[in-house]
């Protein structure tokens, strides 16, 4: 009877052992940290990608930027060492709508959906392109993970003898009146700052970007200065670019001044009589 009992109880801690050890099995199993398809680690980890978008829209306080509801500044704008623009742009900071008051009295808005021009005869040359294109390049730091927007990390690129981190970044089909233009963001390897980005043009091309990918060009983002808690370039230096080259020669310049966030938006875009609907 005696040894009958002691069997028992030797079946018992051999059981209990078992267990404990099938448990812990299936607890380090539950726990091990996955490698995701898009080389994140860990469950819910950002991809690489991911994590560089945020490092940049970190550096450029996106978050507290939106808080506000519009900007203002005014632009300096020479190409060839002509006058390109010359006025005041003012924009909601989701770049849903804009104006530019040009220094010749001359003014254009953007309500989100249709442009107008002010007065109905003044020039509408160029447009597009004072419309959408400077507003672009000012707001970029925090347009990079719009919808439609593709990413790839390249090699480090040299800029002012300093390695960049670099990555392209290209459009989904149907994004924009150009879902062919690229661009190369060049960003601070300490700061995670954008300091310039390689570009086409491709507006205009029906689908053939032969030209345009003939001429890059490039924007330099210097002297930067803090408005709000804000970085902002007030300096813009545009150059030719090659993939095996970089920065090649200077093509133009911009200087922006009276950078000033907007507490509500008015009137601002609202359509003046004199005004006439543009097809860009």
């Amino acid at each position: 009877m005696k040894n009958f009992w002691i069997l028992i109880l030797a079946i018992s801690v051999i059981s209990c052992n078992q267990n404990k050890k099938e448990e812990e099995q299936n607890t380090d199993t539950t726990e091990m940290m996955p490698v995701e398809p898009d080389s994140g680690i860990g469950d819910g980890a950002v991809s690489i990608v991911d994590h560089y978008i945020m490092s940049v829209e970190k550096a450029h306080k996106k978050s507290e930027f939106l808080k506000h509801k519009a900007i203002s500044f005014k632009i300096d704008l020479s190409f060839g060492g002509k006058q390109r623009l010359d006025g005041k742009i003012t924009m909601l900071t989701n770049s849903t709508k804009i104006r530019i008051d040009k220094k010749d009295d001359s003014k254009l808005i953007y309500t989100g959906e249709k442009v107008f021009l002010c007065p109905e005869d003044a020039n509408d040359k160029g447009a597009r392109f004072d419309m959408f294109t400077w507003t672009y390049f000012f707001a970029l730091p925090y347009k990079m993970n719009d919808p439609g927007t593709t990413w790839e990390l390249q090699n480090n690129r040299p800029l002012d003898e300093i390695e960049h981190q670099t990555a392209r970044l290209t459009f989904e089909k149907g994004i924009g009146d150009s879902p062919d233009d690229w661009y190369v963001i060049y960003t601070d390897p300490t700061e995670n700052t954008l300091k310039a980005a390689a570009y086409i043009v491709s507006f205009g091309s029906d689908g053939d970007t032969s030209k345009a990918e003939a001429d890059p060009h490039a924007i330099q983002y210097k002297d930067f200065k803090i408005i709000d808690g804000i970085p902002f370039a007030t300096r813009w230096i545009f150059y030719g670019w090659t993939k095996e080259k970089g920065m090649t020669n200077i093509l133009g310049e911009a200087t922006l001044t009276d950078i000033t966030f907007l507490k509500e938006e008015g009137a601002i875009f609202d359509t003046p009589d004199n005004a006439k609907e543009i097809i860009l």
